[in-house]
């Protein structure tokens, strides 16, 4: 009997350490939080929260109803990734080493994904990587998450992929298969959790907020959603966004804009400056997930930097495009779900008037199959660490 399946019987339960410090996180561990919650009798889950970004988390713990075991707290102002990294490392060391725990999970592509890891690794503590696999194999595209998420991958035990091509890339990177579990995209465990089709936009708490989308007309407005904040577009690349997003709705007059607006300056002064007090844009602050998701069921379509919106938004019929140039989700490319448009400004206007012209590209993208999981992934990895631990 092997070692991990000694201390499983010693303790008769089996500690799992969940650590997460951003929005992105926070919504994809939610699922795997409350599931190995219910299963109290075998397992006892300690959630670690870093805070790498504080008031997005909040939100999220929030609305799933998540306490955290411990809140690292490591957020400071004007943060650079050294300082994630070396306060991270330091803090997540100490809790691993007083609760010594039989796994820990990490989750995606976060500088907080890959410090637990290497903190677990120095402990000995096998690591499960909830959505390995995935890759652009570009080193600076996504920055710095896809060096994040492939550090994190060389340190990885269990590997729970989201699909069969995230499979196929640790596969070709030497990973043993029988250490790689294809389980779907927790991201749509938490979405089915929360989309409510009654919702209603006058009850949310900040009455601006609810002032402000409370006067849209889904039926007769075709409404654009749009999220951009990535690092590797500030500067030009975002003064196109921008000014393609105003080209759009000056040549549209039944289209509106809502853009909750990111925090961070470089995001902000772009858009202020091109967007600000343009009619039928509607700027906001960053949204509560909740609040998000229904804006994503009842938009017309979806314009994005975002990784989790690309998985997301196909589950409720809404194409997406994505303002990158490469994508580690290829798989909704393929299923015609998503399209790249990179953040050329021509490209981008191009593209969007393509879908609010042509109502067959436009069906042919809401009516595609979502290849990221049935909402059922969270019980999947519940179910693989007790066989793992039964071993």
């Amino acid at each position: 009997m092997g070692e991990v399946a000694l201390i499983f019987m010693a303790f008769k339960k089996i500690k799992v350490a969940l650590v997460f410090g951003t929005r992105p996180e926070a919504i994809k561990m939610a699922p795997i939080v409350k599931v190995l919650e219910k299963d109290f009798t075998r397992i006892t889950p300690i959630v670690i929260v870093t805070a790498q970004h504080r008031h997005m988390l909040d939100q999220i713990l929030r609305i799933f109803r998540i306490k955290a075991d411990y809140d690292l707290n490591i957020m400071a102002h004007n943060q650079t990734l050294a300082d994630i990294v070396s306060t991270a490392v330091v803090r997540i060391d100490r809790v691993l080493a007083k609760e010594k725990p039989h796994l820990i999970l990490v989750q995606g592509d976060t500088t907080t994904s890959f410090v637990a890891a290497l903190a677990a690794y120095f402990h000995k503590i096998p690591i499960g990587h909830v959505e390995a696999g995935l890759r652009t194999y570009h080193k600076y595209e996504p920055f710095p998450e896809e060096i994040n998420r492939r550090l994190t991958g060389v340190l990885t035990d269990l590997h729970f992929a989201p699909t069969k091509t995230s499979y196929n890339h640790l596969m070709r990177e030497g990973v043993d298969k029988k250490n790689i579990f294809v389980i779907g995209n927790t991201v749509i465990d938490a979405l089915l959790m929360i989309v409510k089709k009654d919702f209603d936009f006058h009850k949310i708490k900040s009455k601006t907020l609810a002032g402000k989308l409370s006067k849209i007309d889904f039926r007769k407005r075709r409404v654009i959603l749009v999220t951009a904040h990535r690092r590797e577009s500030f500067g030009k690349p975002f003064l196109n966004i921008c000014g393609a997003i105003r080209n759009i709705v000056e040549k549209n007059h039944d289209v509106e804009v809502i853009y909750p607006v990111h925090l961070n300056p470089n995001v902000q002064k772009p858009v202020n400056r091109i967007l600000g007090g343009l009619d039928r844009v509607c700027l906001i602050p960053p949204l509560d997930y909740e609040i998000f998701t229904q804006l994503m069921s009842r938009c017309y379509l979806i314009l994005t930097d975002s990784g989790g919106v690309q998985e997301e938004a196909p589950s409720l019929g809404k194409p997406v495009l994505v303002m990158r140039n490469v994508t580690e989700r290829p798989e909704a490319v393929k299923a015609g779900t998503v399209r790249l448009v990179g953040t050329d400004k021509r490209v981008i206007i191009r593209e969007v008037q393509r879908l609010l012209d042509n109502k067959k590209a436009y069906q042919v993208m809401s009516r595609s199959h979502n290849p990221y999981g049935d909402g059922r992934a969270a019980k999947r990895i519940h179910s693989l660490i007790l066989r793992h631990f039964s071993n």
